[in-house]
């Protein structure tokens, strides 16, 4: 039989969290309920879970804080939970690393199916799957390889970590160069009709890759304005 998904849930509200734990239960995920960010972080360590569902707005140390912890010394999905919908809140969790962001109130329905739409892309981003001959889904420009296969980037002769929508992102601008692509095209290709986001997540993914990959003389991640963006690659 296969082990149990672990789901480390964090909310300050005992009621929430309880109704959560139930929701997640109910789809046969092991859960363990905390209400602060200390426990959580504490918790992290000790329970080990494949996902921390996290909410904001916590006493102590908060959600922000909590996930930067985390982030520092591992990729665990992070979807957060917060009752602020403002953009600049969504910006912010996903800039320190958060996979998602669901908004309070919430459906039952969609948080699960959040859940497993989070594992289902962080699980297929650590299976490495032999290439079939010929068909790595690869490319290769000047100080820069990107791997699908095995999820690899290798950046100036030294491989670089990114979580895997980061470097899907990256992958698929690379593999179309010169082809411009707006920012719905590109939640559209990367997350898929699942992912009820809006066109700053694309903005907050293509910073991140800026941060971590910089542009060289033969080829550079461009903004068209006004349009989206693309993969330069520039003629020699």
């Amino acid at each position: 039989m296969a082990e149990k998904q672990k789901i480390l849930i964090v909310d300050d509200d005992e009621n929430i969290a309880e109704l959560i734990s139930l929701y997640l239960m109910k789809e046969c995920y092991d859960t363990l309920t905390v209400y602060d960010g200390e426990a959580a972080l504490k918790s992290f360590a000790s329970y080990a879970p494949d996902l921390v569902l996290l909410d904001l707005m916590l006493p102590g140390i908060d959600g922000y804080q909590v996930c930067r912890e985390i982030r520092s010394t591992s990729q665990t999905p992070v979807i957060m939970l917060s009752a602020k919908g403002e953009v600049f809140d969504k910006v912010l969790g996903l800039e320190l690393g958060a996979d998602d962001y669901i908004i309070k109130p919430f459906d039952s329905k969609e948080l699960v199916a959040r859940v497993k739409a989070v594992l289902r892309r962080y699980h297929q981003a650590k299976t490495v799957t032999p290439p079939e001959p010929n068909k790595s889904e690869s490319v290769e420009y000047s100080g820069l390889s990107i791997n699908l296969t095995n999820y690899s980037v290798i950046y100036d002769g030294r491989q670089v970590d990114m979580p895997p929508k980061e470097l899907e992102l990256l992958y698929f601008l690379a593999s179309h160069p010169n082809q411009v692509f707006t920012r719905e095209q590109l939640l559209d290709h990367i997350w898929g009709y699942e992912y009820a986001g809006d066109t700053r997540t694309v903005d907050v993914h293509i910073k991140r890759l800026r941060e971590k990959i910089k542009d060289n003389g033969n080829w550079a991640l461009s903004t068209v304005w006004g349009v989206g963006y693309k993969f330069d690659l520039r003629r020699t």
